[in-house]
């Protein structure tokens, strides 16, 4: 009996099977969760080949996070696979327009920098409103995070949204802690996703991971950051909340 057993999960984010989100997908079903998936536009067929990879079927419901109908529709969307509702929402959601990345922070525009705000952070909060029919009696709901406690190179306004998503993430706890909905971050090291590839410079955090970390740090293996994800998803962590769980190698705690 998995530690996931007869639980219903929404994770967003699915693209690759080298993505976090695929692999939490993965784990939870392996973990005895029934998984639907949420995807939209011109990713759709990107997420609809990756689920058939998935040890069993999980549904496909339309959800882009910056669309107010998608949002509104969510709760009718996904009773119509899972009637009684859910008892976890993974967000797996972040990008950031070019001219924000790559070492050009002193010059890019608020309407890039709005976009990446609205996308990697305001969409946590928007989100987890959007699933709160959902949940009976409570629920967890775990975002993917890059520890926003310094300032890395070329991560530029990204770096700022993911600051962003950690407050965010607190107060949601906060407020949504009276209906027993726990909302936590894993703060993972650099995976090779696609989501990296478009940061420019990201081999450079490769390089000094490994230099760093006291623990040895695999870029392309993206399953303890899931593993992680499925844990808080469980009731194996029933009182934790308002947490940020580092799942980076022990980098973020070490000096110079």
């Amino acid at each position: 009996m998995g530690i996931l057993e007869g639980k219903k999960i929404l994770v967003t984010g699915v693209l690759t099977d080298a993505s976090i989100a695929f692999h939490i997908a993965r784990l939870a079903q392996e973990e005895g969760a029934d998984v639907v998936l949420s995807s939209y536009g011109r990713v759709l067929s990107l997420t609809t080949r990756i689920a058939a990879r998935l040890p069993k079927p999980a549904p496909i419901v339309q959800l882009d996070v910056t669309n107010t109908d998608d949002l509104d529709a969510l709760e009718s969307r996904v009773r119509e696979h899972f009637p009684q509702g859910l008892d976890g929402v993974v967000h797996s959601i972040g990008f950031a327009p070019e001219a924000a990345l790559g070492g050009n922070f002193l010059n890019t525009s608020w309407e890039d920098v709005s976009t990446a705000l609205h996308v990697s952070a305001y969409s946590l909060k928007a989100l987890t409103m959007a699933a709160r029919p959902l949940f009976n009696g409570g629920g967890s709901v775990v975002g993917l995070d890059f520890d926003a406690a310094v300032a890395w190179p070329k991560y530029d306004w990204m770096g700022v949204a993911k600051a962003a998503l950690e407050a965010t993430s607190r107060y949601l706890a906060r407020d949504l802690g009276a209906e027993n909905i726990r909302v936590n971050l894993i703060a993972a090291g650099p995976i090779r996703t696609m989501a990296a590839k478009s940061i420019p410079g990201f081999e450079e955090f490769e390089k000094v991971w490994n230099e760093r970390s006291p623990l040895f740090w695999d870029v392309t293996d993206p399953v303890p950051a899931a593993q992680a994800t499925v844990a808080l998803l469980s009731d194996w962590f029933p009182k934790t909340t308002a947490e940020i769980i580092h799942v980076d190698g022990g980098l973020h705690a070490m000096g110079a």
